[in-house]
């Protein structure tokens, strides 16, 4: 692959735990993945000032490199004037934070200085689009890089629509090969462990490319890294951690083409509406932790909770709690539901598990909605 001279490489790095909407959308973890991203292509001999980090952190973690801050407007000048304007033949870009997919389909990706009336975000498609067209007439191998939620607009019940925030494009070309690997898939929440602070699909990622430092700045063979961080997410999903499906789309002059477009096309049966409350029931860390788990269980009717048949493993019990309250007490969903946001409110967490909820209650002829 070209590219290998670390002069010729450039980066944009962003990562948002902190936003302007206020402490009930504190992320912590993506600042630092940020920062772990840039450490290791700055070890890889790119000059500091070609690694352009955007940052808003928690007020828990204080970087110790210069950045920029992650606000909208500064973000736009960077991806339509500055990185454009930038020589190169190697582009990473690298994102974490809260996302969205909106009712178009298109990935948007909040701004630090969103707020809950001004949902202020980098429209994902348009970005790609430009930076694939002669607006940018370098970078001709590009690796996004996409660690951020991708739950329906409409499941998050927003007051207010999202404002438009499409990036200008050029005319097409064929000069690029662009590769966006994105973590969570179409609809689906992206994982984050609040104890270590990191995004679990960040950290598969940054330990894939840290035992291939020495070939670093170039990027790696796109499907070889694509197949080891789905191998690790998978892996996680069976453990409970998460219900995310990584995705990763090729663009280049000779093909097009998204790996895998759907979780059958990994080879995967899809997930049944049991499967689907399980996941999203474990994607809780809170789960993974039998006090908490137990905790949970004891706000649940009694005399349901009392012939449960319980267990050591997470994935087991929580199981097995869920068919008992679907035989026994229907409304016993809805009550663990409530349960467990009360601990974790976390919007993205819990607008999937009432959707994997209603699913699993229509599957087995229970109520419907929240009681």
């Amino acid at each position: 692959m070209t590219g290998h001279d670390p002069a010729r490489v450039q980066a944009l790095i962003v990562g948002i735990e902190a936003y302007d909407a206020g402490p009930d959308w504190d992320l912590p973890g993506p600042a630092r993945d940020a920062v772990r991203f840039r450490d290791l292509l700055h070890a890889a001999g790119v000059p500091g000032s070609q690694l352009r980090l955007h940052l808003s952190p928690l007020t828990s973690f204080v970087p110790d490199v210069e950045y920029s801050p992650a606000d909208h407007a500064t973000l736009r000048r960077t991806l339509v004037h500055e990185l454009p304007r930038a020589r190169g033949d190697v582009l990473w870009v690298w994102w974490g934070g809260h996302g969205v997919l909106d009712r178009s389909g298109r990935t948007r990706l909040f701004c630090a200085d969103a707020t809950t009336t001004d949902k202020v975000a980098v429209d994902l498609e348009s970005a790609l689009d430009r930076y694939t067209s002669d607006s940018v007439p370098g970078f001709a191998e590009q690796l996004w890089i996409v660690d951020a939620c991708e739950t329906f607009e409409e499941a998050l019940a927003f007051r207010d629509p999202l404002p438009p925030n499409a990036l200008p494009s050029g005319h097409r070309t064929l000069a690029h090969r662009q590769t966006l690997l994105r973590a969570a898939g179409r609809g689906r929440p992206a994982a984050n462990d609040p104890v270590r602070a990191t995004g679990l699909f960040s950290d598969a990622l940054l330990e894939f490319l840290a035992d291939r430092a020495a070939s670093l700045p170039a990027h790696p063979d796109p499907e070889e890294l694509f197949s080891a961080v789905r191998g690790r997410i998978a892996a996680l999903r069976k453990a409970g951690r998460t219900a995310q499906h990584p995705e990763i789309r090729l663009r280049s002059p000779q093909r097009t083409e998204i790996l895998p477009a759907t979780a059958a096309a990994s080879g995967e049966r899809p997930l049944s509406p049991l499967g689907r409350v399980v996941d999203a029931l474990l994607a809780y860390p809170l789960m993974a932790d039998p006090v908490e788990r137990q905790m949970v269980v004891g706000t649940l009717n009694p005399r349901v909770t009392g012939t449960m048949s319980r267990h050591a493993r997470a994935r087991t019990d929580a199981i097995g709690i869920l068919t008992a309250l679907s035989r026994c007490h229907p409304k016993g969903l809805w009550e663990l539901y409530d349960a467990v946001v009360s601990v974790d409110d976390d919007p993205e967490r819990k607008t999937e598990l009432a959707h994997a909820i209603r699913e699993f209650s229509a599957s087995v002829g229970g109520p419907h909605g929240l009681e």
